[in-house]
């Protein structure tokens, strides 16, 4: 399968950052790319850095203005499209979902974010409800997608219960970056986690993974922090958790990548974890903390 990632820089604009997430994702189905994964929230700035009620006017319904433009789009380069939109569900009720387009224009199915942070610059708790449509890998005329978003990407249970059910290959958009606070070491450090952490969940589930972020400076609004340096280094991991593309940390970019679909099913053979899970000792998975 080729697949396609967007990394862009976001501003105000969100007439121009749309526009040119449409000049790149044209670009990438004339590459040949058959699904195509934008970064998280891409079509405006990431807003959850302030906790402020009129934030609330960036979000609409789905289907809506954004389900419209990118199923067309979609269905015109006979492409799948993975975005990521602020969903109102209803009068304060809002989720920050992601939505696929089959190459036929349809949307072949949504996630709602499960795991919410609530962090200095990252108040996201403050705007979205934590999803309730679970786990569901989503059909595709590519294949079925298991579809995640940032903060699920620390979790080794949504990547597992997504492989449980068949999901071919790992998605996360995600808007992660650096404070200005921590030093130049302990910004590394996150950075290097996030890629490891995501690169195991190809291993364990010998599934390829597909972690597409945003990348440049953004201010913080209320001026409580020093803004986010997002760090861009979107990727795709084979099934052994092999990087076959990293973009830069400091710059937009795109690319196309060939995955090899079948390879995965060799990579269970000879690591065949999902085999030899121990499924009658893991009741307490399901617990907060296992106390003594």
């Amino acid at each position: 399968m080729k697949i396609g990632i967007i990394q862009q820089h976001n501003t105000a604009d969100i007439k121009d950052n749309v526009a040119r997430l449409d000049n790149s994702i044209r670009s990438l189905a004339a590459q040949g790319a058959e699904l195509i994964v934008m970064q998280e929230l891409h079509n405006s700035l990431y807003f959850c850095q302030e906790e402020n009620v009129d934030s609330f006017d960036l979000a609409e319904p789905i289907p809506g203005p954004s389900t419209e433009h990118f199923s067309a789009l979609a269905k015109e380069l006979k492409t799948v499209i993975v975005s990521s939109l602020f969903e109102k569900r209803a009068a304060g009720l809002y989720h920050n979902t992601a939505v696929v387009y089959d190459s036929d224009g349809s949307i072949a199915g949504k996630y709602r974010k499960m795991h919410i942070p609530d962090d200095p610059a990252y108040y996201e708790k403050f705007y979205f409800t934590p999803g309730d449509i679970g786990f569901e890998p989503i059909d595709t005329s590519v294949g079925r997608l298991g579809v995640l978003v940032c903060w699920d990407q620390w979790y080794p249970e949504a990547a597992r219960l997504m492989a449980l059910k068949g999901a071919e290959i790992l998605i996360y958009p995600t808007a992660i970056g650096y404070s200005a606070e921590d030093d130049a070491e302990e910004q590394q450090r996150q950075r290097e986690a996030w890629t490891t952490v995501q690169r195991g969940h190809a291993v364990a589930n010998g599934l390829p993974v597909v972690a597409v972020n945003r990348v440049g400076f953004e201010p913080d609004p209320s001026g409580a922090t020093k803004g986010i340096e997002f760090w861009g280094s979107s990727f795709i991991a084979g099934p052994q958790g092999e990087i076959l593309k990293r973009l830069p940390a400091d710059s937009e970019a795109t690319a196309v990548v060939e995955v090899d679909m079948k390879r995965c099913e060799q990579v269970r053979r000879w690591w065949p974890f999902l085999r030899d899970r121990r499924i009658d000792q893991y009741q307490g998975i399901a617990k907060r903390f296992l106390d003594n």
